[in-house]
């Protein structure tokens, strides 16, 4: 038996810890503030049924990282407390649960310096490292979730109290940190502690805080430290912790304060984008185990009264993302685990333990907001993916993010998530930045399938079949709807002699025609791969024409030869990607004769019908001349640019 929800998002199991769907009010997803109390409650229950006698060190089922179980507690309670602190300040202090009396008691269990569940006390980020930095982070959180519940969860300690907890959240106010989003953290526990009158001297969250502040991009975005590092820790780090250091400290209304507001409210609007219409996140990024945490800066935005969207389109897309992680699984029989819809640990990283899944509680900060906002009384109104196809290039980031086919697609000129110079040792390159394209219903692969690295890349391989890396982008440029970027392959810590690879992409409707001037030993040939499409059983895949595509029943993909290619494949592969068991590859390949070559391919990707061989071969009219492109869409519209000269750089081949 199901309960009937609108057709654009998955139906949900009957779930007896869930209200029936409030069609009236609810319209798109059925959920109302009743549902996401609900699925708090549930979340925050399950940490009670792996509770310590102490309450400060649950210990939930799941991976335990190299720090040890002290340390995977800890960040349960300070994570799980990001979801516990809005629940517990909406509704006044009455919530069902009691949260706030059971948090204060693992928070006094976790601070004391001589109790039996004390948390290790951080040390500073410099190698080698002398112990744990993770308590930073978690002081980050729970000073975040202090300040959010204050009433709560700090006035009623009594003094001896306050001043542990106070002493542990200086200690890490104080310690020197990594230099990406990590700045913001013991910025964190000071901004805190000058919100109640605590001593802070020599914290440095003044200074942090400009840092990150220099990283910032445009369009809303911010760059996760120096390097092309572009991510959800901009909606789940970088906005939130902005705003609540401007607000904890009294600076929203100075001219750094309204200027983040602004930026805020620019990120909201350029994210909103990146959610389908059936609730599914845009795949792109590390730490997604995080999931519902990408909805922290939409709820930021409409607390402090900046949010371009509409209380209703608000709601309505916070809702689609909560019902579609809860159709599929997340956090229904167990905690929320370490994967996307469900267990996958190769989409994860090292970082992460047991309790690390629980930081998706920033996203129901909405929740502190009382009954009565508008944003839970409204009727739910339209998302912006919601209504016809739309494309929004973000040129300071070197994302093209368009909507169109039931899907959301990011074109990826601009993040890396990797540094120079090329230092030897094993390549640094991620799937989950290294690839020229990303979906809300695709996954990059994981495991053996980036070992071979054929999905949304073009690789180089040498006489052993091995496929080159990205790795860093050298220049990128964006005009319009054309982007492009310039890489110098590399393998095993070492750039190819002679080569470099100039990428430009066009967007138009579903699809992408993504164009390479490879320079390289004619040796090298050259393999394209398109997006893998996963599912629970194994797809159907083919070769039609000059195309290979792969489809699961619902998305499909297809990579169209259009210029310089001579076979199309398939791959298909078994436990290797975050959205099914079983995955499946479409390429292209060819050998080269030249050192200088041009390879052009008509990237499709879209859900339900498929496209006919015959339509994707007219959907684009392509004239190469030497390395000039010229495109005219089956749409009319048309573009040209030159390979050559498209994207400027300096022109240094790999050595």
């Amino acid at each position: 038996m199901t309960q009937s929800l609108p057709a654009a998002l998955p139906k949900l199991p009957m779930l007896p810890w869930l209200p029936e769907p409030d069609p009236a009010r609810s319209p798109f997803t059925g959920w109302t503030r009743s549902h996401w109390e609900a699925t708090a409650d549930h979340w925050l229950e399950h940490i009670r049924e792996y509770s310590s006698p102490l309450k400060a060190s649950p210990r939930l089922p799941g991976h335990v990282t190299r720090d040890g179980e002290r340390r995977e507690g800890m960040e349960t309670i300070g994570r799980s407390l990001l979801m516990a602190a809005p629940r517990i300040a909406g509704a006044g202090g009455q919530d069902r649960l009691g949260l706030a009396a059971w948090y204060r008691e693992a928070l006094l269990a976790g601070t004391d310096p001589e109790g039996a569940e004390r948390w290790p006390l951080g040390v500073t980020c410099k190698s080698p490292l002398l112990g744990v930095t993770n308590s930073i982070v978690e002081a980050a959180n729970i000073a975040f979730s202090l300040y959010i519940a204050r009433e709560w969860l700090w006035e009623p300690l009594a003094a001896g109290e306050k001043k542990q907890l106070a002493d542990w959240l200086r200690h890490h106010a104080r310690l020197e940190v990594w230099g990406n989003n990590w700045q913001l953290f013991p910025a964190m526990a000071e901004g805190f502690l000058r919100s109640v009158g605590e001593d802070v001297s020599g914290c440095t969250g003044a200074r942090n805080v400009a840092r990150v502040e220099s990283w910032y991009l445009g369009d809303g975005w911010y760059t996760d430290g120096p390097e092309h590092s572009i991510d959800y820790y901009n909606a789940w780090a970088i906005h939130p912790y902005l705003w609540a250091w401007y607000k904890m400290t009294g600076r929203e209304d100075t001219p750094e304060g309204r200027r983040h507001l602004e930026r805020l409210r620019e990120f909201v609007g350029t994210q909103s984008l990146m959610f389908a219409s059936d609730g599914a996140v845009l795949h792109v990024g590390r730490s997604l185990a995080y999931r519902t945490a990408v909805l922290a800066s939409l709820w930021c935005a409409e607390i402090s009264g900046v949010n371009p969207l509409t209380p209703g389109a608000t709601r309505r897309l916070a809702s689609g993302v909560l019902a579609n992680f809860t159709a599929k699984g997340v956090g229904v029989d167990g905690p929320p685990n370490l994967g996307w819809y469900h267990e996958h640990p190769g989409s994860c990283q090292a970082y992460s333990g047991f309790g690390s899944p629980y930081l998706a509680g920033i996203g129901f900060l909405g929740l502190a907001l009382p009954p009565e906002h508008r944003v839970w009384r409204d009727v739910e109104e339209t998302q912006p993916t919601d209504g016809p196809a739309v494309v929004r290039p973000l040129p300071d980031v070197g994302w093209t993010v368009s909507a169109d086919g039931g899907l959301v697609r990011l074109t990826n000129h601009g993040s890396d998530h990797c540094g120079l110079p090329v230092g030897g040792g094993p390549d640094p390159d991620d799937p989950h930045y290294a690839k020229f394209s990303y979906s809300t219903h695709t996954a990059p692969g994981t495991g053996a399938a980036w070992e071979d690295n054929i999905d949304g890349h073009v690789a180089l391989l040498g006489p052993d079949g091995v496929a080159s890396r990205r790795c860093a982008l050298r220049a990128t440029r964006m005009h319009g709807l054309v982007s492009g970027s310039v890489h110098i392959p590399q393998l095993y810590g070492k750039t190819l002699p002679g080569t470099a690879v100039t990428t430009v992409s066009v967007v138009n409707g579903i699809h992408e025609l993504r164009c390479h001037l490879v320079r390289g030993p004619a040796e090298y040939s050259v393999r394209e791969g398109g997006h893998a499409v996963a599912g629970f059983q194994p797809g159907e895949v083919g070769l039609t024409g000059d195309s290979a595509w792969v489809s699961n029943g619902d998305v499909f993909a297809a990579v169209t030869a259009v210029h310089g290619w001579q076979e199309a494949g398939t791959t298909r592969y078994a436990g290797a990607n975050a959205m099914g068991e079983h995955s499946a590859v479409p390429s292209l390949s060819t050998q080269r004769t030249e050192d200088e070559t041009v390879h052009i391919a008509l990237h499709t990707l879209t859900r339900g019908s498929v496209p006919a061989a015959e339509t994707l071969k007219a959907t684009a009219a392509v004239v190469v001349t030497g390395t000039h492109v010229s495109v005219t869409w089956a749409s009319g519209a048309s573009h040209d640019f030159d390979l050559g000269t498209f994207v400027p750089w300096d022109g240094q081949v790999g050595k």
